[in-house]
């Protein structure tokens, strides 16, 4: 099981949360987010893998982001399209393609982006295209037929874990690659507190023996 924690904007608080040591860690690059990120990364241990975060970007956009920060993977949360994940796979860099799930969702969706990206991620279908704090109802994913490993995404949170726990027992979270935490465990937007994180990492390892 892989943590990723997104929606990171404060220098000091990037370093912070590095030392707890991620897999993945989000920027936003969507300039009408309250998470927008318009700085400079500062040096990250190797083993954290660098994500921007997109929505219905130019690929000459994306190219330049990913260029000047060197970010290790794209997550696109628009209507991109497959001929996109496409061309950005050409850069030799994660391509994650997002799915905003409410009450229900149609998993042929997906189809045209099997061998497109790299990973899918499922996050609640809220007013904005990210971060909204709440979690869809996970059942849904009894339905996924494909064998892609998926990021879980939407108010995951300490208060979550026992429904987590719950979860990632049955045979629906097979697939499930990493978990994508953001909006629960802010003290403002884009600012992490890091004893939650660390508290939510440390109950996963114990309740999973997982080496997260």
């Amino acid at each position: 099981m892989k943590l990723k924690v997104c929606g990171m904007k404060y220098k000091d608080n990037i370093l912070n949360v590095a030392k707890l040591n991620p897999d993945f860690m989000g920027f936003v690059f969507y300039k009408n987010s309250p998470r927008y990120f318009n700085s400079t990364i500062p040096e990250l241990p190797n083993n954290i893998k660098k994500i921007g975060v997109f929505v219905d970007s130019t690929l000459d956009y994306i190219k330049g982001i990913v260029q000047k920060h060197n970010l290790q993977g794209v997550q696109l949360h628009g209507n991109e399209s497959p001929e996109l994940c496409q061309q950005l796979k050409a850069l030799n860099c994660i391509v994650i393609k997002v799915f905003s799930v409410k009450d229900t969702f149609n998993f042929n969706t997906v189809e045209p982006y099997e061998n497109v990206c790299d990973y899918y991620l499922f996050d609640t279908k809220g007013k904005q295209p990210g971060g909204n704090g709440y979690a869809f109802d996970w059942s849904i994913l009894k339905k996924y037929s494909s064998i892609k490993p998926f990021f879980l995404s939407g108010g995951i949170g300490l208060n979550e874990m026992d429904s987590l726990q719950s979860f990632l027992k049955r045979p629906e979270a097979m697939f499930c690659h990493a978990l994508d935490l953001n909006s629960k465990f802010e003290t403002n937007l884009g600012l992490k507190n890091t004893e939650k994180l660390k508290a939510f990492k440390d109950q996963l390892i114990a309740n999973n023996n997982y080496d997260v």
